[in-house]
């Protein structure tokens, strides 16, 4: 029995030998495919680590190099239009009350920026940087150079929407101007890449800050506790534009000038506006062929229309220019442009050739972007009924 039963063991022993026999041989396959396995994976972690390293490094070496483009872009812009932009220091002579009430001359020291439009000194500017009472200009080139000798040619008047002023240098010092390149306004689009370049704070000569076109058809109410005006049809932008900014460039990633910067928000940050060059081209064409300003104009007391403004006087459209009734003033200016071309109180005008009267493009902004002596075709509603109307376009009274 205990023999057998030892047979017996020795058989079970026999019997489990070859399963234990096979169980280790399996744990050492296994071993050897688990190893075979966790060498795989940490090849494989290591190259997804590394794949992963490697596009981490070329994420940052891709910002690194849109960072560095950029960086070269407006480097690029800030060298080839910096030539092109001065600063503007002006005297002026305005009267304070004194303690008794009575009316003294006082003199003001103030600054701007300016852009050269010629080689001969034409330079552009805003109206508020060279204001009536101007008794002094001086221009400082971007090498430092101050040339003394600066007459304003001209400004649009006070209650203009566009504006501007043209300076003439008298004396260049043996300096060669260098003229700022012109672009396209119209071709811009929210979004689009811009720099502002001015005398900031009027002591930072050429100052640079770069942005984006935020929107366009803008129109602000701008100046200060003295006077203010309205401003129609600006860009906005949020390239930062501080005092001493006014009538320097705003500039497109072609180096050209699109616009001249012209007021802040000053309830905000990064809200600055700018005048489509497209609205100034008019002006500009005729500066630079006749020497002198020449501001073409309608003679029409007008509103551009609003919804509320159309329901106000149960006007058919909602949008164009209307010539309101008189109220004890002309509608139309005797002698005017619109007054020779037959135009009537309470007419609409929707159009100016194909360009159509609206929120991005009033009546005003319109007619700056043509020059004195122009014949422009007007599309206007007359009780109801549209009708085409052949105008040539006259400077605008100086007085």
């Amino acid at each position: 029995m205990e023999r057998k039963a030892m047979e017996e063991m020795t058989d079970k022993k026999s019997t489990k030998l070859p399963r234990t026999v096979a169980l280790t041989d399996r744990v050492k396959t296994l071993g050897i495919v688990f190893l075979l396995l966790v060498s795989s994976a940490t090849g494989f972690a290591g190259g997804l680590l590394g794949s992963r390293g490697r596009q981490n490094l070329n994420s940052t070496s891709t910002q690194r190099q849109v960072i560095s483009s950029e960086s070269q872009l407006i480097s690029t812009i800030a060298k080839e239009v910096g030539p092109s932009v001065v600063s503007v220091s002006v005297t002026s002579q305005s009267s304070q009350a004194d303690f008794f009430g009575f009316a003294q001359p006082v003199q003001q020291q103030s600054a701007g920026t300016g852009i050269i439009l010629s080689a001969d000194g034409i330079i552009m500017t805003n109206r508020h940087v060279v204001p009536a009472g101007t008794s002094n200009v001086t221009v400082t080139l971007s090498d430092g150079t101050k040339l003394d000798k600066v007459d304003v040619i001209g400004r649009t008047s006070e209650s203009d929407s566009l504006d501007v002023a043209f300076l003439k240098v008298q004396d260049k010092k043996g300096k060669t101007l260098t003229p700022a390149k012109l672009g396209d306004s119209s071709k811009m689009q929210v979004g689009d890449r811009v720099v502002a370049i001015g005398n900031a704070l009027g002591q930072f000569q050429n100052t640079v800050t770069s942005g984006i076109l935020s929107g366009y058809g803008r129109s602000v109410v701008a100046g200060d506790q003295a006077s203010s005006e309205t401003l129609q049809n600006l860009f906005q932008t949020d390239a930062a534009i501080n005092e001493g900014n006014s009538g320097g460039p705003l500039v497109n990633a072609n180096s050209e000038v699109i616009g001249l910067n012209t007021a802040l928000a000053g309830n905000a940050q990064n809200i600055g506006f700018a005048i489509p060059l497209g609205d100034l081209m008019g002006l500009i064409k005729s500066v630079l062929a006749s020497g002198k300003l020449q501001r073409p104009y309608l003679g029409v007391r007008y509103v551009s229309l609003t919804d509320d403004i159309a329901y106000q006087f149960n006007l058919p459209v909602k949008r164009g220019a209307y010539i309101v009734p008189g109220n004890g003033q002309a509608s139309i200016a005797s002698g005017s442009p619109a007054d020779k071309a037959g135009l009537q109180e309470k007419d609409i005008i929707t159009k100016i050739d194909n360009t159509t009267i609206d929120e991005n493009n009033s009546l005003t902004s319109v007619l700056g972007r043509h020059s004195v002596a122009d014949s422009v075709t007007l599309t206007i509603l007359r009780g109801g009924k549209e009708q085409k109307i052949t105008v040539k376009l006259e400077a605008a009274p100086t007085n």
